[in-house]
C-alpha cells in the first residue's frame, strides 16, 4: 500500500516539473524574468538567472508587456492567472498589475464546428434549431467566446449575444491549477514571504473565482441580480438574460447595441458629453459598491458602451465583488473623512470593523493617515486619484497589521480600472466632487437618523429571533453536559489497537512526504544540469 502511495506522489510531482518547466522556458523566451531584480538574490541566484536569460528572444518590449505575451502563450489557464493577478497588487505590484489588466479578449477563438456543437449538446437541440442565425465568433476570451445569434419571433427577428464555454477548458484548468497549489505549498514551505503573501491562499481564490466562471448560469444569475439592483436607476443598463436558451456551457442574452467607450473618436462623433459620461461610470460604480454591495468587478472600456438612448451599458459579469454591511460602511467612511479632512473618525473606522488589530495606537494611526490626506488638499481637485489614495492607505494599514482582505483589494482594482476609464473621458476629472453626492447620500441614508432607527429594527428583531430559540438552545446543552460527563467518567480510553493505527498512519506520511521530497530535489537537479549544459 505504502508503494502505491509513493509512487502516485512521485507521478503527480514530476507531472507537476515537466508542465512548470515549459512554463518556466516560455517565460525565459519570452523575456520575463527581466522582471527580476538581480540585485536582491543571493550569488547562486543570480547566476541561475544570468544562465536562464540566455534562451530570453531579443525583443524591444517591456517587461510586463512580456509577462502578457507568455502567459497568452501558455493558454487559458495562465490568461486567467494574469487576469486574476492584475487584482493582487500587494504580490505582483501596481506597474505588473496595471499591465496585466491587458489581458482581455486576446485567445484565438476556437473552431466554429466545436462552438455550434457545444451549444447543440448543452440545449439539447441543433443550433439550426435553436437560432435562425449564429455567427461566428466575435470575441474571444479565456474561457469562452461569443458569437452573435438571430432568434425568429411573432414580432420578428430578434439579435442576441451568445456566450460558449471552451471545450475542454475545464480539465485544462483544473490540471493547471494543481500545478499552481504545488509551486504554492513548496514555496510557502522555505520561504517566509511567500508565506506572508499566502500564495496558497491567492492560488484557492483563483480556484474558486474560475470554479463560479465555468458555469454561465451563476453568470446569468449575477445579470439577474444586477438588473434587479438598478431597476430604478436611469443611467445604467444591463443585457436581459434569455433563460430558455441558458445552460451550464451556454448563455444567451439580450444583445447590446452601443458605442464602447475604449472608441472615443465615436463617442465624439455621436455628440455625447464625455465629461458627464465619466461622471456616470464613478457614479454608477460606487452606486452599486455602496448601495447594493454587489458591483461589476471587471469594468474595462471593452466592457462598457453607450447604447443609442444614450444610458451606460456592461456587458460580461463573468468576475462580481461584494462588499457586506461593514465592508461598504467601511468605504463610505474612509471616503467621506478623507474628503472632510476627519482623520480621527477615519482611524477609528479601521478599528471598528476590526482592520487594524486593537493593540495598536488609534492616534498613531490617525497620524499616519494626516500623511497621506493632507499632500492630497495642498493640491487642485483633478489632481487627486481615489484609486492611488486607497493604494496608499492599504500600504499604511500593512505597517498595522492589517491582513489581507480579497473583497477590499478586489475593489480597489476596480476602483483603479474605473477612474481610469472616467479620466479617458475627463482628463481634469474632479473624483471628489464627483463622488461626494453618492457617498454623502449612501451616509445620511444608513449612518442618519433613518439608518439608526433601521439598525435599531433589525437588532431587536436579532434580540426576539435569540430569545426565542433560548430554551431550545439550553435543552441541547445539558443534553451535551450529560453525554460528555458519561464519556470522561472513567478517562477516556482508546483501544489499543486505534492507538497502533495512528502510529502507522503518521509513520507512513512522513516516509511518503521524505520519499517525495528527494525525488523533487533529484528532478530539479536534473533539470538544473540540463540548463548549464
Amino acid at each position: 500500500m505504502i508503494r502505491y502511495v509513493v509512487a502516485g506522489v512521485v507521478i503527480s510531482s514530476l507531472s507537476h516539473l515537466v508542465r512548470l518547466s515549459r512554463a518556466g522556458f516560455v517565460f525565459a523566451r519570452e523575456g520575463v524574468f527581466a522582471l527580476v531584480d538581480p540585485r536582491s538574490l543571493p550569488m547562486p541566484a543570480r547566476v541561475a538567472l544570468r544562465v536562464v536569460r540566455l534562451v530570453e528572444r531579443p525583443t524591444k518590449a517591456g517587461g510586463a508587456v512580456r509577462l502578457a505575451a507568455a502567459l497568452t502563450k501558455l493558454g487559458p489557464t495562465y490568461v486567467k492567472l494574469g487576469q486574476f493577478l492584475a487584482t493582487r497588487q500587494d504580490v505582483v505590484g501596481a506597474e505588473i498589475a496595471r499591465d496585466l489588466e491587458s489581458l482581455q479578449d486576446k485567445m484565438a477563438p476556437f473552431p466554429q464546428a466545436e462552438a455550434e456543437a457545444a451549444v447543440a449538446a448543452a440545449l439539447g437541440a441543433p443550433v439550426s434549431r435553436v437560432f435562425a442565425r449564429f455567427s461566428a465568433p466575435i470575441a474571444a476570451a479565456s474561457i469562452a467566446q461569443v458569437h452573435r445569434a438571430e432568434i425568429a419571433t411573432p414580432e420578428g427577428m430578434r439579435v442576441v449575444a451568445v456566450k460558449v464555454l471552451r471545450p475542454y477548458v475545464e480539465r485544462r484548468l483544473k490540471t493547471d491549477l494543481a500545478a499552481f497549489f504545488f509551486v504554492a505549498r513548496l514555496a510557502e514551505r522555505f520561504s517566509s514571504e511567500a508565506r506572508r503573501l499566502r500564495l496558497n491562499e491567492v492560488v484557492a481564490t483563483l480556484a474558486r473565482t474560475v470554479t463560479l466562471e465555468m458555469d454561465l448560469r451563476l453568470e446569468a444569475a449575477a445579470l439577474s441580480e444586477m438588473a434587479e439592483n438598478i431597476a430604478g436607476d436611469g443611467d445604467f443598463r444591463v443585457p436581459a438574460v434569455d433563460w430558455e436558451r441558458t445552460a451550464r456551457d451556454v448563455l444567451t442574452m439580450e444583445w447590446i447595441d452601443g458605442t464602447p467607450l475604449n472608441d472615443r473618436a465615436a463617442l465624439t462623433a455621436r455628440g455625447l458629453d464625455l465629461p458627464s459620461l465619466g461622471h456616470k461610470v464613478i457614479q454608477s460604480f460606487l452606486r452599486h459598491a455602496m448601495r447594493d454591495g454587489f458591483f461589476h468587478a471587471d469594468m474595462h472600456p471593452g466592457n462598457l458602451f453607450v447604447d443609442d438612448s444614450g444610458k451606460l451599458a456592461a456587458v460580461d459579469f463573468g468576475i462580481m465583488g461584494r462588499l457586506g454591511p461593514k465592508e461598504r460602511r467601511f468605504l463610505a467612511e474612509i471616503l467621506y473623512g478623507f474628503i472632510t479632512r476627519n482623520y480621527r473618525r477615519t482611524a477609528e473606522i479601521h478599528f471598528e470593523a476590526g482592520y487594524v488589530s486593537a493593540h495598536h495606537s488609534v492616534e498613531s494611526f490617525m497620524q499616519a493617515i494626516r500623511a497621506i490626506g493632507e499632500p492630497i488638499h495642498n493640491r487642485k481637485a483633478d489632481d487627486i486619484s481615489m484609486a492611488k489614495l486607497l493604494t496608499l492607505l492599504f500600504e499604511v494599514t500593512a505597517l498595522f497589521e492589517m491582513k489581507t482582505r480579497p473583497e477590499l483589494l478586489l475593489l480597489q482594482k476596480t476602483m483603479v480600472v474605473v477612474e481610469g476609464v472616467a479620466r479617458t473621458l475627463d482628463p481634469h476629472l474632479d473624483m471628489w466632487t464627483v463622488s461626494a453626492p453618492v457617498v454623502r447620500d449612501w451616509i445620511e441614508r444608513n449612518l442618519g437618523p433613518a439608518g439608526r432607527i433601521e439598525d435599531a429594527a433589525q437588532g431587536a428583531g436579532e434580540v426576539g429571533r435569540f430569545l426565542s430559540a433560548v430554551p431550545g438552545l439550553l435543552t441541547r446543552g445539558a443534553r451535551i453536559a450529560d453525554q460528555i460527563d458519561a464519556a470522561t467518567h472513567d478517562g477516556i480510553v482508546l483501544a489499543p489497537e486505534t492507538v497502533a493505527a495512528l502510529g502507522r498512519a503518521e509513520a507512513r506520511h512522513h516516509r511518503a512526504q521524505t520519499v517525495a521530497m528527494w525525488v523533487i530535489a533529484v528532478s530539479l537537479a536534473v533539470l538544473a544540469i540540463g540548463i548549464l549544459r
